[in-house]
């Protein structure tokens, strides 16, 4: 299968890829979950060159995961806001760095510290179950094929 042929497939996790699935895409919303917004900084930032980012951020936009709103009108200058399709993406965002903190931190650990704004105590991201609320890893979660895709689903869940 061809990279661009991704979002085609009857797989979810190819579908995803194919709008967040390279390291500039998920470095540039790291910067946006971090308060980022405007064309420069994400450049000063992650060190793109101005096309690649451009790129980056236009198929963003295509897709929904972010608008440009304007914040200056003469001349117009744009930043760039997740939308809801965008802030969706948070928990996925937050355990890859999660998963970064835990088996790729050095000796001093992991450089970003999340604390939840609720209780002020520090917080580890969590997977719960949507019905139950017991928190639910790899081996507690059974892949069964959806009707509607018949064949499709069933060889993405056979492996």
């Amino acid at each position: 299968m061809r990279w661009e042929e991704l979002g085609d497939q009857p797989c979810s996790m190819s579908r995803t890829l194919a709008v967040v699935g390279d390291r500039w895409t998920l470095l540039i919303l790291r910067d946006c979950f971090l308060g980022v917004r405007r064309f420069d900084a994400f450049e000063r930032r992650i060190g793109l060159t101005r096309h690649l980012l451009a790129d980056r951020l236009k198929k963003l936009v295509e897709h929904e995961v972010l608008v440009k709103v304007p914040y200056q009108q003469k001349p117009l200058r744009e930043e760039y806001r997740l939308t809801d399709k965008g802030l969706a993406l948070h928990p996925v965002i937050l355990s890859l760095v999660s998963w970064g903190d835990t088996w790729m931190a050095d000796e001093r650990g992991a450089p970003i510290e999340h604390y939840h704004k609720g209780c002020g105590q520090r917080m580890k991201p969590v997977m719960v179950c949507s019905e139950c609320a017991e928190p639910v890893g790899a081996r507690d979660i059974e892949a069964r094929p959806a009707a509607a895709f018949g064949e499709d689903a069933q060889r993405l869940v056979a492996g």
